[in-house]
């Protein structure tokens, strides 16, 4: 008999490494986050393919501005450019975009560009795809906070947790970090409290289906306890068993 693999409900992944990629092949960091695209677009499709229902990435902080202006004017620009192209797939393949962080510092264009790729994919229900842009965990927790406060509401973990940016979906049970760095830079911390972590050498733009599927069987190797003991989660939930 053997014990059937357990496909993680939600998926979070720090897609980093798209800059050093372009650099080690003697292309403008640009170049890196062009293919980081098509990376997002092959791990969307193998997600929905696995049966993963949620899918969420960080694809640029509020700690990204400090970069060079040229690459965050062009990583705007390559934002802009990526919706238009993608968005009609995406909503032929059944993914629902959503996209959390702060907007009020993008241009008008970029903003725009994402409430109308939200609302194309409004009816999709394959896949739920956050793309956390501008997007900071302390941020998300101090805005929930102060849009409690601005409602009068009082503050209790619950209602922190309704208020937050993924409110909209489970915690991640799985959370993912490309390119050897071993942190989660201020990435989903209200959330990620237990989820399970991997990290994985690869570059983001190699990060293809083999790797996904790495991450899955060494999440299926790890005994998620939530604070209580082995012993209570065996009782409680019985591994399934298969033959």
């Amino acid at each position: 008999m053997s014990v059937l693999p357990v496909v993680p409900h939600h998926i979070a992944i720090v897609m980093d490494g798209n800059g050093r990629w372009a650099t080690r092949r003697f292309l403008p960091r640009l170049a890196g986050h062009k293919q980081g695209v098509d990376s997002l677009r092959r791990c969307a499709r193998a997600c929905v393919q696995r049966g993963v229902a949620v899918l969420t990435v960080f694809a640029f902080s509020s700690e990204n501005w400090n970069r060079p202006v040229d690459e965050v004017s062009g990583l705007m620009e390559l934002l802009a450019m990526a919706l238009a192209r993608e968005v009609p797939q995406l909503k032929k393949d059944g993914v629902r975009l959503y996209f959390v962080g702060e907007r009020a510092g993008l241009s008008p264009k970029v903003r725009d560009g994402l409430v109308q790729a939200e609302a194309a994919t409004a009816e999709n229900t394959r896949l739920v795809l956050n793309v956390c842009f501008n997007y900071g965990g302390r941020w998300d927790i101090a805005q929930a906070a102060a849009r409690l406060a601005a409602r009068g509401e009082p503050i209790t973990e619950a209602s922190l947790n309704g208020a937050m940016g993924l409110a909209h979906v489970p915690d991640p049970d799985l959370v993912i970090r490309t390119g050897g760095e071993m942190r989660i830079s201020n990435f989903l911390l209200w959330q990620a409290a237990y989820s399970e972590l991997y990290f994985s050498e690869r570059l983001w733009p190699d990060f293809d289906e083999s790797a996904l599927d790495e991450a899955i069987a060494a999440f299926n190797g790890r005994e998620r306890r939530f604070g209580k003991t082995s012993e209570q989660i065996l009782s409680a939930h019985p591994a399934p068993v298969h033959g």
